[in-house]
């Protein structure tokens, strides 16, 4: 039992613009990561979406509006990890803990799955949006998915529901 204690974990916490995700980090910082280990945030962006004139004339944009588009979706990462890492520090603050980041392209359960073997991940951990029935599966789970394709434990966090005056 003390060489599981003892051993250096690489824990991949996916991040993304939800507050579900960024409960899940907090939850994993508090609850999971200790000393000596390695946590590893993931941003994913989304794949580029494609645009295809309706009217059949042709019209394509220009090289300045997919440039706007493409620092628009580097800025929201940016963001986002730099939002991860402040509270790791927040939480962290004393303990020997490395922090990785890592910003990638593509659908993120194909990407946070490769990352996963790539990395030599031990612990996977990401937020659950909570979708129902009908949205899951319309929109997919990337949770559901990269809990069925990864070869290590994955921790999915659930935020609690608040009950803020619904009825």
């Amino acid at each position: 039992m003390a060489d599981v204690a003892e051993k250096q974990r690489r824990i991949l916490v996916a991040v993304d613009e939800g507050e579900e995700s960024m409960y899940a980090l907090s939850w994993c910082l508090k609850n999971v990561v200790s000393s000596k280990d390695t946590l590893i945030l993931v941003y994913v962006k989304p794949p580029k979406a494609v645009y295809i004139p309706l009217d059949g004339t042709g019209y394509m944009f220009s090289s300045d509006i997919y440039a706007t588009m493409e620092n628009y979706s580097n800025e929201v990462a940016n963001s986002v990890i730099e939002k991860a890492k402040k509270k790791c520090r927040d939480v962290l603050e004393e303990q020997d803990v490395k922090v990785e980041t890592r910003i990638e392209n593509g659908d993120p359960r194909d990407v946070i799955c490769h990352l996963v073997e790539q990395l030599g991940t031990d612990v996977l951990v990401m937020g659950s949006h909570g979708y129902g029935l009908i949205k899951r599966a319309f929109l997919g789970s990337v949770s559901n998915h990269c809990a069925q394709n990864v070869n290590c434990p994955v921790l999915i966090v659930k935020k609690p529901k608040t009950n803020g005056g619904s009825k």
